[in-house]
């Protein structure tokens, strides 16, 4: 009962609640107010133009927000403006209809944040359809829009202004769930009733939403001049604690092993469930520094894990003393890995119980330049726009979807759809159509499933609760659950959404409109759904030998960090850093692709076994590599014996090959062109110098495995 408790007031703290609660207040401070000076429908005006701008009002740096804002109020009142005259004849708003839908659809190649900009244009299109205006009062209209807009902007940003900082904990905070998570699902690898395949999906599906959460991180820590420029202690710390929890990403990334042997092999020995029960209570210590850093509090507990290695190191010394024939080297591995783990959550722990605030400002101040290479900068040339206009392009094959079932929708809406609010066809196609067929086929089923369960619910307030002060407090609550759920789990945004609405048009006097907007929702969904299958549909096999072209390439020149650097060069740790990065990023993409092809059609789920066997190698890849990048950045610099040089230079030539067989360009590798000048210089073999070559051994072991899965893709 505790955990539910702390999960419901996680909620609460999460960045999610707090977007709930800034668009409802922002969405309904302009009727009230107005309402009390007996303008109620300049209010209700205005409310629909901050309607329209909150969907733009996502997660990120405050400057972002506010330009995407500004560029938003401008495409609010040229498209209110157009479709108030567009309107006046039915041919003339379904060529608007026609060209706006593509024009505004095809912004999603300038990112996610230029894509909420064309869908507010789009809504204010949709709902200016059905506004009985004369020409004469377009502008005026028109303007009262802009005017919520603009309220709305100007809200938003009073809201970042008052914490700034607020934004980045909760996502920071959101981000350290994540990784707890992550660690369960590897714990899970040393129960011997876990299927290790499907744990791996798992993992992989784990990975993706741990890359989202860090690229959110980045954007905010790292792009807000506040964060950055400014040494004081709650940005250090949040700062600190970021590096500090990538770097514990890759420690866990790194630790894999053949887990199928090592339950083989000590699966008798209970010695499996202790690393397991461990795992778990790590994984709890980073679900308690989560809620530390959402709930902005102090916490005096420290974990203390010390007991527990003490315990595992015991029962790992009398396996290798008593079990004849049975090695215990991959159990000490591990148990380094725990103690590796156990002191990155100490140290995080201390970040937020240090009472020498300056000590935490100086640790990181020289670092201020090297933030901004972290960061994924997104080019708004015009050229990108028009260089898509090819049916290559996946946002072009969309932007010309959208175009035509919008216009399909229109002469539906017009012809067959039920009353007088036709407009919720057309809303629905908006917010179904996806650029591709998976993503649209599950947002039509949650649209479907959250409209009717929604409109039940909503006929139930509306007969059993005829008290108007108690619908308005419910009124309030639905919007807050709409707007905090919308980005969260769409299901249940959808259902608080139609009783939101059906009180809305209840209190407007309309009446009950349920049975309406259910069978406008079912129009609106069928046509989408139908469209995104036969109208320039877009297929995960058609884009994934993209993904695994980049991710090759980024393990590749991950695989070139370390040959430089035991070729005896200096190689930074930024430059480890970045190379991490467009590893985890790019695996993270697609693991992504893999799970999007899982949900379409079983005829278009070209290879996808093959495809599920390159994610996984991928990801053992990845974490063989940052095994050794970790050990060999934090030792000195060193030549390596001409061996080890030669497997790491044969496994980079296997990788590129599989690029060249997937029509992908071969990474130039120029420091590995100087390897004979030092393959002629003796040394003597140390330890960690056998280590390395039996890890890259295994590193050569994989890449000739992914070769033969390329092989099979590509066949």
């Amino acid at each position: 009962m505790k955990i539910d408790t702390r999960e419901i007031k996680s909620f609460f703290y999460s960045q999610y609640f707090s977007d709930g609660l800034r668009m409802t207040i922002g969405i309904l401070f302009p009727s009230l107010l107005l309402m009390q000076l007996n303008h109620f429908d300049t209010g209700i005006t205005m409310s629909l133009g901050a309607l329209c701008i909150c969907t733009i009002d996502s997660p990120g740096p405050l400057y972002h927000k506010r330009n995407a804002m500004a560029i938003g109020n401008l495409f609010l009142f040229i498209v209110a403006v157009i479709t108030g005259f567009a309107r006046l004849n039915v041919f003339t708003l379904g060529i608007e209809i026609t060209l706006l839908s593509f024009l505004f659809s095809m912004f999603t190649v300038y990112g996610n944040r230029a894509a909420s900009i064309g869908t507010c244009a789009l809504l204010i299109m949709i709902f200016m359809m059905d506004k009985e205006a004369k020409p004469n009062e377009v502008l005026t209209l028109s303007l009262i829009i802009l005017a919520g807009g603009i309220w709305y902007l100007l809200f938003s940003l009073i809201f970042f202004g008052i914490r700034p900082y607020r934004a980045a904990q909760q996502t920071l905070g959101e981000s350290i769930a994540d990784i707890a998570k992550f660690v369960r699902i590897k714990a899970d690898f040393y129960l011997s009733d876990t299927d290790i395949d499907e744990n791996y999906r798992k993992l992989v599906s784990q990975q993706v939403k741990v890359s989202q959460h860090q690229d959110a991180v980045r954007e905010l820590l790292f792009k807000s001049r506040i964060m950055v420029k400014e040494s004081t202690n709650p940005s250090r710390i949040m700062v600190l604690t970021f590096v500090d929890l990538v770097d514990m990403f890759e420690q866990i990334m790194a630790t894999h092993y053949d887990y199928g042997q090592i339950r083989e092999k000590f699966k008798a020995t209970g010695v499996l469930k202790q690393i397991a029960d461990l795992l778990q209570e790590m994984a709890d210590e980073l679900d308690n520094i989560a809620y530390m850093v959402l709930s902005n509090k102090r916490n005096k507990h420290k974990p203390d894990f010390n007991t527990g290695l003490e315990k595992l190191k015991l029962r790992i010394d009398e396996i290798g003393a008593n079990e004849q024939g049975i090695s215990n080297i991959a159990l000490k591995k591990i148990l380094i890995n725990l103690r590796d783990l156990n002191e990155r959550i100490k140290s995080i722990y201390n970040y937020y119980s240090s009472k020498s605030a300056e000590i935490l400002v100086e640790k990181n101040d020289n670092d201020n330049s090297e933030y901004s290479k972290f960061v994924t900068r997104q080019d708004y040339a015009p050229h990108i726009f028009f260089d898509n206009f090819s049916f290559n392009s996946t946002a072009f094959k969309h932007s010309l979807r959208v175009s035509l079932v919008c216009l399909i929708g229109f002469v539906t809406a017009k012809y067959i759809a039920l009353g007088h609010h036709s407009y919720w066809v057309l809303l629905t196609i908006i917010v179904i159509l996806k650029p591709g067929f998976s993503l649209s086929k599950q947002r039509n089923y949650q649209r479907l499933i959250g409209t009717i369960a929604g409109g039940i619910g909503g006929i139930a307030v509306l007969l059993f609760i005829p008290d108007k002060d108690a619908q308005f407090i419910l009124l309030i609550i639905l919007m807050i659950g709409t707007y905090s759920f919308l980005r969260l789990n769409y299901v249940v945004s959808v259902i608080f959404m139609t009783p939101y609405v059906l009180i809305l048009f209840k209190f407007l006097g309309v009446g009950l409109v349920v049975k309406e907007r259910i069978i406008d929702t079912i129009i609106g969904s069928s046509i989408a759904f139908i469209a995104s299958y036969l109208i320039f549909p877009s297929w995960e096999f058609e884009q994934i030998q993209q993904n695994l072209r980049e991710v090759i390439n980024a393990n590749v020149s991950y695989l070139a960090k370390i040959a430089e650097s035991i070729l005896g060069r200096e190689v930074s740790t930024i430059e480890y850093k970045l190379a991490r990065k467009d590893v985890y990023v790019k695996s993270a993409n697609l693991s992504a692709a893999f799970e999007r092809m899982t949900s379409e059609p079983k005829s278009k789920q070209r290879k996808i076994k093959e495809v599920h066997k390159f994610v996984v190698l991928n990801h053992i890849l990845s974490s063989y590599i940052a095994t050794i990048a970790s050990s060999v950045a934090s030792k000195a610099l060193h030549r390596a014996p001409v061996e080890n040089l030669k497997l790491i230079k044969k496994s980079i030539a296997i990788l590129n090959d599989c690029n060249k067989k997937l029509d992908g360009d071969v990474v130039e590798i120029g420091s590995l062109k100087t390897l004979s000048a030092v393959e002629s210089e003796p040394k003597a073999v140390s330890s960690d110098d056998l280590l390395l070559k039996e890890q890259l051994g295994f590193i050569n072991k994989i890449s000739t495995d992914i070769a033969r899965v390329t092989d099979s893709i590509v066949s």
